[in-house]
């Protein structure tokens, strides 16, 4: 099966999402994101995609404002697509973390003044308008091996006085469990959503950062026979995480963990303590990671899973960056923030389908191209030899075009030479 092919597939299986009529522009719109370059507005985007008007301009407009479809079921859609041809077996390893959207306008549809974490720093703060979104995102190995993918395949609009920021990744979480009702997860987060140890998640383990002057509890010791009085809740108090890493001096296991794909030299110790202020009803596994050259500070882990050993902890945070990579490919190599829209639902909209098209081009990618290089070798950088999301998006760009200008050519077979070159423009276009 050729790779436009393959991409017509991929989003055939999102019919049952949307009305025929929809489903036309959205197979239109989705297309001519890819396609687009430049800036990515609708207007734009109609453009490269419809240049002939088969479609009123404010068609896609209201496609995304008002049409009769849902984003979550898109999101099913996807994950039926992603999970059991990339990640078929063991525990599904997601990430969870905010991004900024920013945007500008008189008035924007569930946009807000946030702090932009970007610009701030500990000593100042900076906000910015635009839409704050949760986002879901699934962790794999790509078969080529070096740093982790995050596909997204969940996307939430926060909304000042609705639903926290913790709440809704629980229940983006609860959401996944539902659609993959036999998967175990393992959850990792920054600090701001460590409180999501504390919540009743299904079949899920929970790893994050914890609080240097966390206070920490051995657990409640054993009820004696015939003690009265209601039982206690936590033990002995123990030092913080940064006195105890400052006190101890044995204990520490030197080991080598992965950080992003690449392996790196760490002192760890671990032990289980009570966190009662997060995490009431269990133990957790503090792990504190040291570099034995002494340039980075200590950082502090913890782990919901008691039977995972600390070297894994350290590595399945490293691995959490694989989020941020995500957020700034959708940004800035998809133009997720440039979609002008302002009303109802298409703002969040805009956004959600901008991480939608990042998850599914990468399927599409790993699947067409597997571990072969899909780029042509260039002389100022012969040793490449993984793709980047820029790789992946042009290899797509690619394909299309060369569809799109072989259906609409003349029966005489073009010149490779002149139509190679320009379709490898068209692909690298930004």
């Amino acid at each position: 099966m050729s790779g436009a092919a393959e991409w017509s597939t991929l989003l055939a299986a999102c019919a049952k999402v949307f009305t025929r009529p929809s489903f036309v522009l959205f197979c239109t719109l989705t297309s001519a994101w890819v396609l687009c370059p430049g800036r990515r507005t609708i207007t734009r985007m109609i453009g490269v995609a419809d240049p002939e008007g088969a479609h009123a301009h404010d068609a896609y407009h209201r496609f995304l404002r008002a049409g009769a479809w849902r984003m979550p079921a898109l999101w099913r859609t996807l994950v039926g697509l992603l999970v059991p041809r990339l990640v078929p077996t063991g525990v599904l390893r997601v990430d969870l973390d905010d991004t900024l959207f920013h945007k500008a306008g008189r008035k924007i549809e569930g946009a807000g003044t946030v702090r932009d974490p970007l610009r701030s720093t500990a000593r100042r703060v900076v906000y910015a308008v635009g839409l704050n979104v949760v986002v879901l995102t699934v962790r794999l190995t790509p078969p080529w091996g070096g740093e982790p993918l995050g596909l997204p395949v969940n996307v939430r609009l926060y909304r000042k006085g609705g639903p926290s920021h913790l709440e809704m990744g629980a229940m983006m979480l609860r959401e996944l469990a539902t659609w993959l009702p036999e998967r175990h997860f393992a959850l990792t987060c920054d600090g701001a959503y460590a409180a999501l140890a504390g919540e009743a998640l299904p079949r899920t383990h929970v790893t994050s950062r914890m609080r240097r002057d966390a206070a920490l509890y051995l657990p409640p010791p054993r009820r004696k026979r015939g003690q009265r009085g209601r039982p206690r809740k936590k033990g002995r108090r123990l030092p913080a995480p940064e006195q105890l890493a400052r006190r101890t001096t044995r204990g520490w296991i030197r080991t080598t963990i992965d950080v992003r794909g690449k392996p790196v030299d760490r002192l760890l110790l671990s032990r289980p303590v009570l966190w009662y202020h997060v995490c009431p009803q269990r133990l957790v596994v503090l792990v504190i990671v040291r570099d034995p050259t002494g340039r980075r500070p200590d950082e502090f882990f913890f782990t919901t899973d008691l039977s995972v050993v600390p070297a894994a902890v350290a590595s399945q945070y490293s691995g959490r960056w694989s989020i941020e990579d995500t957020f700034r490919s959708t940004k800035q190599t998809l133009g997720g923030e440039d979609p002008q829209t302002w009303k109802a639902q298409g703002p969040a909209r805009a956004t959600a389908l901008s991480f939608w098209i990042y998850g599914a081009v990468w399927l599409w990618y790993i699947e067409h191209y597997g571990t072969r290089p899909s780029w042509p070798t260039l002389p100022w950088y012969p040793q490449k030899c993984t793709p980047s999301f820029a790789d992946a998006l042009a290899a797509l760009r690619r394909t299309l075009w060369r569809q799109r200008i072989s259906a609409n050519s003349s029966s005489e077979p073009l010149s490779p030479k002149i139509t190679n070159a320009l379709i490898e423009i068209l692909a690298r276009a930004a």
